[in-house]
């Protein structure tokens, strides 16, 4: 299998395994997927957080800030009702057992899909990011079966792909308008992947989802930020003992036979290298 690290300007990325025989055109609309897919999940775990804290989001119409709520003795509180601080939710969490579920089913999904998984060599697939999103549709649906307002967060990123009014709507791609780069050179859509990459299963390279029309991407660092800090970290720990070492050397030379002022007065009077009777050396 052919294994592309797709990174992101952010520093964020993923891994994805294909073949030299896939079609590019097929291989960029995987990654799309899977780009959008993992912001749409990061919107759900966020939202289902405050879900499961706050109970679902107000009706545009009612929502009021918490100051007006307290003073309001006719608003509904269920049994688990916590206010939220910010006054969009209503405040109605679901019962502890939901609660558990909830949070459950989100750390997985958030599990998956974090760019930690690059450096546990772990290539992520839509269909398995698509079975824990329905893992979550399924949580929520048990925790609240008659449904959530069509306005709460969790409801538009579990049932929409353009996740209109969420903070990642503009950041989606589509698959026709970017292309797939690698090593200074795009993915020639109508061709395979083997064109790019030649017939060799076994190859790992760092590929860059791109605009079309706007160029190459620049290049990778040669050292990552991380190994950076810690060459840093090595600099200046050795310019400090570099430092140490010229303060001792400046102050050795009193130790030495020529900085010895009564040197001259000890080799006239014979007194140099003079031994104890009955020592020997």
């Amino acid at each position: 299998m052919v294994l592309l690290s797709v990174k992101q300007i952010d520093g964020d990325g993923f891994l994805f395994e294909t073949t030299t025989d896939t079609l590019n055109d097929d291989l960029i609309q995987s990654l799309v997927n899977i780009y959008n897919n993992r912001l749409r999940s990061i919107v759900i775990v966020d939202a289902v957080k405050g879900l499961a804290t706050y109970g679902p989001v107000k009706e545009p119409s009612t929502v009021e800030r918490i100051e007006v709520e307290e003073k309001d003795a006719n608003i509904e509180k269920g049994p688990n009702y916590t206010v939220d601080p910010t006054g969009n939710r209503t405040g109605n969490a679901p019962d502890s057992k939901s609660v558990d579920t909830l949070i459950r089913v989100s750390k997985d999904l958030e599990s998956y899909i974090e760019k930690g998984q690059v450096q546990r060599g772990v290539a992520l697939t839509e269909s398995i990011i698509l079975d824990k999103i329905a893992n979550v549709r399924g949580a929520v649906m048990m925790a609240y079966p008659m449904g959530l307002p069509q306005s709460d967060t969790v409801k538009i990123a579990l049932d929409s792909d353009n996740l209109h009014g969420t903070k990642v709507e503009n950041e989606l791609l589509e698959a026709e308008s970017v292309s797939l780069w690698a090593m200074g050179k795009e993915f020639e859509r109508g061709k395979q992947v083997s064109n790019r990459l030649g017939k060799n299963e076994k190859t790992k390279v760092i590929a860059k989802l791109q605009n079309r029309g706007s160029g190459p991407p620049g290049r990778e660092p040669i050292v990552s930020e991380e190994e950076r800090k810690v060459m840093m970290a090595h600099y200046f720990k050795r310019q400090e003992e570099l430092k140490r070492l010229a303060e001792v050397d400046e102050d050795d030379y009193l130790n030495s036979e020529w900085a010895d002022n009564k040197q001259m007065k000890k080799n006239l009077q014979g007194l140099e290298n003079v031994k104890a009777p009955g020592l020997r050396f």
